[in-house]
Parts: structure tokens; C-alpha cells; sequence
């Protein structure tokens, strides 16, 4: 059986769009009940102006409360170079920088033009490089822009192909504000492996029109083992528009192990948190379906077998 790494996104991006501001040790527990359930590659913070992002103002503070190999093995977010400076001095382990397909979108989130963006990234893997911090670089709205519209797919291609100069650890499209479908995700996984043979590319989904699932397939089918995913399908882009959240790591990790193949997680373990999950945020429940059903196959089921 193949195995696909699902990359854990909820402490990160999950909480980046939830009205309620979890404190530094709940974070921590979260990660850590993340960790008891399998999670072995984690999003844990972003280094980002906390006026804009409030969610994420404890980032150093949480960053701190980790081990040093869970430093070393997780990823926190940047948007440019003061970002980086930040990752590097808390000691994280992993950069993941961002460059954006629109330039509306890039001039509201990040103040650069698409091509700008791509600067930038390239100058923020260098940085990381030379600090002794791996990096990786996520493409947002590469299916779609909020204000734009439909993106085209030549320009992806472009990005992928300037970044790839830098030699990240991957590159993942994201689509930011859930826009895409299979067709799309097949299209764009299928020209990057032609043109990028040597770079693993990882996708990132949202599920606004509820199509995540489906373009995680077909992702899947397309070759690619690496999805990002959020526990309890939270979270969503604070600067697009009615961007609701990303597909839920247990509802993305039912599919995969009832189609035939593998990944870190214990279900019932993932499925378990949503609970404590949605208390912490205010929530009447949370917008994974999996840890809302029983269990299947049953207990007793599985007991017989």
C-alpha cells in the first residue's frame, strides 16, 4: 500500500480563521493530541503581523513550549523576509513560505504583485538556506483568486518553475478560497511533474464548495503523496472573503485507508479530538463529517473478524 503524508495544518491555518483565540498552552495541547494521534509532519505557528492576524501572536511562545525534535520536525509559516528572521531565531525546523498567483491578492495579503511574491520566495528559501532552516514554498490562489477570478494555469506552471530555481523541499499549489476541481488538480499535478520531475509537490484544499475531497483524490491519483489537512475541517484564509476551511484530516484519512492506502494517523485517536476541539472554540460542532458518525466498520464488527 502506498503511503500518503498528510501534512496537519489545523494548528496553523485551522485556528488562523476562528474567532476564539486558543491560549499558547491550549495550542500546545492540541499539537500534542495531534501528535498522540499520529500526526508526524505538523503546520504549529506563523510568523505574521499579529495585528493582522491575532490567532497568531504567540508563535516564538508556542514554538517554545515544543521539544527540540518536535522544533526540528515542524513547519512555521512566512510571508516575507522579516518572517524568516523570526522562524530562524525560534528555532523551528521547517519554512514554508508563500507566493501568491494573484496580484490583487498578493497586493491585499502580502503588499507584492504575483511576480514580486516569487522574488520574494526565492530570496526567503535563501535565507533559510543560509540559517540552517529547511524551506518549502506553497503557490496560494492557484486555482482561483476572491477578487480576479479564474487563474491561469500557464502562470502556476511559471511560479513553480522560477521557485524550483531555489531548490525548495516541495512546492504545493493551494487553493486558497476552494474553487478548484478535479479536472484542474490533475491538469496542474500532471504539467509540474513534467516540468519539475526532480520537486515533490504537495496540494492544499479547501472545502468552501465541497469539493476537497474529491480534488484530493484526484490528486492522489495523479501521483502526489503529500496533502495538507486540518483536524475538524477548521480554518479558512482571514484575508479572502467568505473562505471557509480547510478539508478535515479525518475525513481525508477515511477515505485514503478505506481506498487502499496508508498514512501516520489512528482515526479513532483523530476522530476523538473534535470534541475537545470544538469546546475550545466556542463551536456546536465542528465541520468534519467523519468524527461526527459511529465508527465503520463497527467495534463489534472488527471484534468478529
Amino acid at each position: 500500500m502506498s503511503l500518503i503524508d498528510v501534512i496537519e495544518v489545523g494548528p496553523r491555518d485551522g485556528l488562523q480563521n476562528q474567532d476564539a483565540i486558543l491560549s499558547t498552552a491550549d495550542k500546545l495541547t492540541f499539537i500534542r493530541k495531534l501528535i498522540a494521534a499520529g500526526a508526524q509532519r505538523m503546520e504549529v505557528a506563523s510568523f505574521v503581523n499579529p495585528a493582522r492576524v491575532p490567532q497568531m501572536a504567540d508563535a516564538e511562545g508556542v514554538i517554545a513550549g515544543l521539544t527540540e525534535a518536535e522544533r526540528k520536525s515542524f513547519i512555521g509559516l512566512v510571508l516575507n523576509e522579516r518572517g524568516v528572521e523570526r522562524a530562524i531565531a525560534s528555532g523551528i525546523g521547517e519554512a514554508g513560505v508563500v507566493a501568491v498567483a494573484s496580484d490583487t491578492f498578493g497586493i491585499r495579503n502580502q503588499k507584492q504583485t504575483s511576480r514580486q511574491s516569487v522574488e520574494m520566495a526565492k530570496s526567503v528559501l535563501r535565507m533559510a538556506r543560509e540559517g540552517g532552516c529547511r524551506a518549502q514554498t506553497t503557490i496560494a490562489t492557484a486555482f482561483g483568486c476572491p477578487f480576479e477570478g479564474e487563474i491561469d494555469p500557464d502562470h502556476v506552471v511559471w511560479m513553480a518553475v522560477e521557485i524550483a530555481k531555489e531548490n525548495p523541499l516541495e512546492i504545493a499549489l493551494a487553493d486558497t478560497i476552494g474553487v478548484g476541481v478535479p479536472a484542474q488538480v490533475k491538469h496542474l499535478a500532471t504539467r509540474l511533474k513534467v516540468e519539475l520531475p526532480h520537486i515533490p509537490l504537495r496540494f492544499h484544499f479547501h472545502n468552501t464548495r465541497n469539493t476537497g475531497l474529491a480534488n484530493a483524490y484526484a490528486a492522489v491519483e495523479s501521483g502526489v503523496t503529500r496533502l495538507d489537512a486540518s483536524a475538524g475541517g477548521i480554518g479558512g484564509c482571514p484575508f479572502a472573503p467568505a473562505a471557509t476551511g480547510n478539508i478535515a484530516t479525518e475525513d481525508l484519512v477515511y477515505m485514503l485507508e478505506r481506498s487502499g492506502y496508508r498514512t501516520s494517523y489512528d482515526l479513532a485517536k483523530l476522530s476523538a479530538l473534535a470534541p475537545w476541539l470544538a469546546e475550545k472554540l466556542g463551536l456546536a460542532q465542528l465541520p468534519a463529517m467523519v468524527s461526527r458518525a459511529s465508527a465503520f466498520p463497527p467495534a463489534a464488527a472488527s471484534s468478529a473478524a
